[in-house]
Order: structure tokens, then sequence, then C-alpha cells
């Protein structure tokens, strides 16, 4: 399958991309965004709030040894994290259905820039004080009865979106090939 081994995944050039859990409770979809984040080259996952952190079996029986190739860091606070990366230079995106929300297909990633997504709980969503210090929202556009996607299934399509810009080689004219 030609995959690279741990020591050369870690070693590999990452996207500037930051994954951020606000209050995650399953650790099955913990270990889910572990391993959609191994997938994709994100370069960090940020585990916030009552979101549990490896070593633990249950994250390993969906992440399946991600959680020992994605970097990741714990905040106690999600508030925190997302000033942090701010301050760092990073755009950070709410996932949420909210007013005035972006639908994620129209939402522009732009080459040469750093992102940050915050994923929310499974029930309450991103909270409202970092909803409000994000610098946009997205939104999965959805035509069914349901009003959200599970976190991990809702993280994977964000971060597909993300990757499908940030990974294409540029032309010297800084054009995608």
């Amino acid at each position: 399958m030609h995959r690279a081994t741990p020591e050369e995944y870690r070693r590999s050039e990452k996207l500037p991309l930051v994954m951020v859990l606000d209050n995650i409770r399953s650790l099955n979809n913990i270990g889910s965004i572990f391993r959609t984040s191994d997938a994709f080259r994100v370069e960090q996952l940020v585990l916030c709030g009552i979101t549990a952190t490896p070593p633990s079996v249950e994250i390993h029986k969906t992440a399946l040894g991600a959680e020992d190739t994605v970097a990741w860091s714990y905040c106690a606070d999600t508030l925190e994290a997302v000033k942090d990366l701010q301050r760092r230079g990073y755009t950070v995106c709410a996932l949420e259905l909210v007013k005035d929300s972006v639908s994620l297909e129209r939402f522009e990633v732009e080459k040469g820039k750093k992102y940050a997504i915050v994923a929310g709980h499974e029930v309450d969503g991103v909270r409202q004080d970092v909803v409000d210090a994000c610098d946009v929202c997205v939104e999965i556009p959805q035509e069914g009865t349901k009003h959200s996607l599970n976190v991990s299934v809702s993280s994977a399509l964000a971060l597909w979106h993300f990757y499908q810009i940030l990974r294409q080689p540029t032309s010297p004219a800084g054009l995608p090939r």
C-alpha cells in the first residue's frame, strides 16, 4: 500500500490545519477524528474541556494508532485555545449551524493561510462563547429531517473540504496544477 511508517509520518509535512475538539464526550468520536486527521495530515488536534486524551483503549479502538502519529495537545478551555490559535495567525472556523454561517462548499479556503476547525459537543455543539470568538462559522448543508451529523462525520467532511485546497501543489505562478 506504500504507507508511511509512523516515524516517517511524524516527520512529514503537515497541512496548516488544526482540529479543535470542544467538549467531545464520546471516546469513539475522538478516536475517529484522530484517524481522519491522520488521513489528511492535519498539523495538530487540540483536545479541550471534557474531551478525553490518549492513552485510552476506547480512543484506540477507532483511532487504530493515529493517536500515536497525530500531534495533539490538551487545553482545559476551548476559548483559550481559540484565542491562542488566532494570536498565532490561524483563521478559526466553528463547525456550527448558526445565523450567518457560511455553507461549507461556499467557504473559500485560501492556500497559504493557516486554519483551525472547531467541532463541538455531540448534543450541545460548539459553546456559544467559542462561536462568538471564531472568525467564521461554517455549516454542512443538509436536506433531511435532522439538523446535524455525527461530530466525527461532520469533522471528516470539513477536513476533506480544507484538504482538497491546502494539499494541491501550485505552479510557479501560484495557480493550482
